[in-house]
């Protein structure tokens, strides 16, 4: 019996293999053996065939056949995506042929597709009041879909995609891109120029705007900041206004840090009706429920994280918040943690001395100071305490409490690391107050009080678009986008609201601004360079120093056309100081040596001399983990390093198998990937003990347990030399050994890291496979046992609220990765 397709209109007609094959034929236009992969995609597709199919799910089937054959060639992912592509054009805008109908149906479409998203309020009105669509639309270029991985179509569409009141999609992704491009355009003078000069920047993947910006740019409600931190004061009122702050910018997508150290310790007194306190562990029990209840964006889970400094007489508890077992009513089963360390802890811990705890009611200044300052009177109350003179304490060995801390770190991802002294030292808006946390992500570190909820808008340039046809950094080209990017995220500070008042009054005051980078060891690959290598450092170093000196240097310029910041006078900003400049004064309030590199490339004098005049940003730099926009960007994540050669990554979007692209160009150009690919899948992506493989290529491809810790250290030192803010540095670590872990971070302290962010842990144990051919005598040696293998749910000891999960695998034959929802 003969296979018939049900249509969209409900009509049968008979299965035409012609018409699907030559669809499959498009896809693979420009891949080599394309006849050979139509064939191969073909034959497999009829086995899933049934009577009845309909045409979505004949798409769909298509596409899984296609992801299927990922492991073999990346080059499949481009097959999917084009597939992928087809159907939302075809659901958009409708039935095409060829290049030139798809780029007219696009210029045709855009204006009445964004009128009907203003009509059914979704979209704000000023898009069809202050634009030039007949300019917008030729500037619309189906082109730089090609640009995207199957995984990135997917996330723009199912994340990001606006769609209309009966479920249509309104958007394909370059409308996508300009709708984003017109929503932070609409403070400028010509918002048309503005837009498309946006929209350029951000459709060629050349930077991106974070998260919240491209779930709300352009819509009705304007959310679109990325990260809120806050300080919650000793006080019911303002504790209860907390908690309906958290609510409403959990709603609005934004992720939040929330400081707890104010709050009185269990058992101190509470002079209103003679009781006593039950400490902080409670009310962040409450928190953590309510970021289950309000999802962001209705789409997932509220992201948080909770900061307590480790002299807090609670903190023990606070380790204990992650932990599985335990009172459930004194745990947090989605908020984050993280401890905010002082130099004076992390000298106790050097020098082998004691540690006190206290209770925040008794020593209230504490929280406000920082360096010399915070050790001179921490030391007051020490000498207070033992002298008899404190109601409330405890003693016990620094060493022992830094060991407790990477305990709970090694077994629950938490606490996240991070540095009180170093932040507050190496502010440059340090007169706007003491910063008392980081963010949810911790590459966050503004200053922050009962009547500033600090607010930080976030951008990153993809640098692994910034290679030029000879395999060289085009640094012109970084420059150019690192301006376009401070302009594009000033003008989102007077376009964004929040419904916190606090965090619009600190977003006016301060307009703070977090422009990062991501895809560092995609560049490094395909320049052949090892991660651990003193090439690499040197590469961050000069990529960082690029970006920093364009990015100050267009804050400067935007200062003199629309204004300095409110809280620019008494800033070190004003000083003429830049990010360079903090490191010496760190080493003078900690009278020790930050152990970093101090070479500099650029005119440093001229750019003091100019910040003087006034900056428009309180700060430029933060880098983010860019998990998700990673994914759009089709680029390794950050400064993180690869995880795995293969693996599989799952997303709120579903599963998607993940190949090194690069690692497979460059072993294709060997002529190895054929004779290899099998061991490497055998392996889980493992290269390093494939005799066949030259040492060159396994020192370029080290994965993150490979390499060494420290080479994430002296990346992420080598980067912060720059930045105003701060990293989200992750770390990945082969030892469980509890010495080497405190060697590991106080290494970090000493190089003048502010933060670091998770921790894994490789996994004692490596699963076998049994989906491919097994011969391990061929080509591995005695160590083939040791690669890396990890359990998707174990990526290390936690994985990211904010990242996506990812695991090597191997796939079985026929399982569909990712898909369409």
């Amino acid at each position: 019996m003969g296979i018939t397709v049900v249509k969209r209109n409900g009509e049968r007609e008979p299965y035409d293999a012609n018409k699907i094959n030559l669809a499959i034929e498009h896809a693979t236009y420009g891949l080599d053996d394309n006849i050979t992969w139509v064939t191969q995609i073909a034959s497999e597709l009829e086995l899933t065939l049934f009577d009845g199919i309909t045409t979505q799910q004949l798409d769909e089937a298509v596409i899984q056949v296609a992801l299927q054959n990922v492991k073999d060639d990346p080059a499949f992912d481009v097959v999917a995506a084009r597939l992928l592509l087809k159907t939302i054009y075809k659901r958009v805008l409708g039935h095409y042929s060829g290049a030139d109908e798809l780029k007219a149906l696009h210029a045709s479409h855009f204006e009445a597709n964004v009128r009907r998203g203003v009509e059914e309020g979704l979209l704000d009105t000023r898009l069809v009041e202050l634009f030039d669509f007949s300019a917008l639309s030729a500037a619309l270029e189906p082109s730089h879909d090609e640009l995207l991985k199957y995984i990135g179509v997917v996330t723009l569409n199912n994340r990001y995609g606006i769609k209309g009141r009966n479920g249509d999609a309104l958007e394909v992704p370059q409308y996508f891109w300009m709708r984003i491009a017109m929503g932070l355009s609409l403070n400028e003078q010509n918002p048309t120029e503005h837009a498309i000069a946006f929209y350029e920047k951000m459709s060629k993947l050349e930077y991106l705007a974070a998260g919240s910006t491209l779930v709300n740019a352009g819509t009705v409600y304007p959310q679109l900041a990325n990260c809120f931190v806050m300080e919650m004061q000793d006080d019911m009122e303002h504790i209860a206004k907390t908690t309906r702050d958290v609510m409403w910018l959990t709603k609005g997508t934004g992720g939040i840090g929330l400081s707890v150290t104010k709050l009185r310790a269990q058992g101190s007194p509470i002079r209103s009706n003679n009781t006593t306190s039950t400490g902080p562990i409670p009310f962040m029990h409450t928190i953590d429920s309510i970021l289950r209840a309000v999802s962001r964006g209705g789409k997932k889970f509220g992201a948080l994280a909770f900061y307590m400094e480790n002299w807090h007489l609670d903190f023990p508890e606070f380790l204990d918040l992650r932990q599985n077992s335990g009172d459930p009513y004194r745990r947090t089963r989605t908020a984050n943690t993280a401890v905010w360390i002082s130099d004076e802890f992390m000298k106790r811990v050097q020098n082998d001395d004691f540690w006190y705890l206290f209770d925040p009611l008794e020593v209230a200044d504490l929280n406000e100071l920082y360096g010399q300052a915070f050790s001179t009177r921490y030391n007051e109350y020490v000498a207070k305490a033992e002298a008899g003179e404190m109601r409330m304490f405890k003693k016990m060995g620094a060493r022992e409490q830094f060991k407790s801390i990477l305990l709970s770190l090694q077994s629950t991802a938490h606490p996240w690391l991070t540095w009180k002294d170093t932040i507050n030292n190496r502010a440059l808006n340090n007169n706007t107050g003491t910063i008392h946390l980081s963010n949810l992500c911790t590459e966050i570190t503004l200053p922050q009080d009962e009547d500033n909820v600090s607010v930080c808008n976030l951008a990153s340039i993809n640098l692994s678009r910034h290679l030029d046809d000879a395999g060289k950094l085009d640094f012109s080209k970084i420059e150019e986008s690192a301006r376009l990017a401070v302009r594009q995220l000033d003008n989102l500070i007077d376009i964004t609201r929040s419904s916190v008042k606090e965090a619009d009054f600190s977003n006016e005051q301060n307009r703070a601004v977090g422009l990062g980078v991501m895809g560092f060891t995609d560049i490094i690959e395909r320049m052949g360079i090892s991660y651990e290598s003193e090439e690499s450092y040197d590469l961050i170093d000069e990529i960082m120093e690029h970006v920093s000196y364009a990015a100050i240097d267009e804050s400067a310029n935007l200062a003199q056309e629309r204004g300095a910041y409110k809280n620019f006078a008494g800033s070190r900003w004003a000083q003429g100081l830049v990010p360079i400049d903090s490191i010496e004064l760190t080493e003078a309030d900690r009278g020790q040596e930050i152990k970093v590199n101090r070479k500099t490339r650029l005119d440093w004098d001229a750019l003091r001399l100019k910040v003087k005049g006034g900056m428009r940003n309180a700060t430029l730099m933060a880098i983010a983990p860019t998990a998700s926009i990673g994914l759009v960007a089709g680029t390794t994540p950050g400064l993180d390093p690869q995880f795995s050669q293969i693996f599989s990554r799952a997303t709120s979007n579903g599963k998607f198998l993940e190949v090194n692209r690069n690692l497979v160009t460059d072993l294709q150009n060997l002529g190895l990937w054929d004779s290899t690919k099998e061991t490497i899948l055998r392996s889980q992506g493992d290269i390093q003990n494939i005799a066949s493989i030259p040492d060159s290529v396994k020192a370029t491809y080290k994965t993150s347990f490979q390499l060494s810790p420290y080479s994430f250290l002296e990346v992420a030192a080598r980067a912060q030399k720059w930045i105003d803010q701060a990293i989200s540095r992750n770390m990945y670590l082969e030892t469980r050994d509890i010495g080497d872990m405190m060697d590991i971070y106080m290494g970090a302290w000493e190089r003048g890291v502010k933060t670091t962010y998770y921790l894994h842990m490789k996994p004692r144990h490596t699963a076998e496979q049994s989906t491919v051919k097994v011969n391990k005598s061929e080509e591995i040696g005695d160590g083939a046992k040791k690669g890396f293998g990890a359990p998707k749910a174990t990526v290390g000891a936690g994985t990211s609220g904010a990242a996506d999960a990812a695991a090597p695998v191997a796939p079985r034959k026929g399982f569909g990765f990712g898909g369409v929802k």
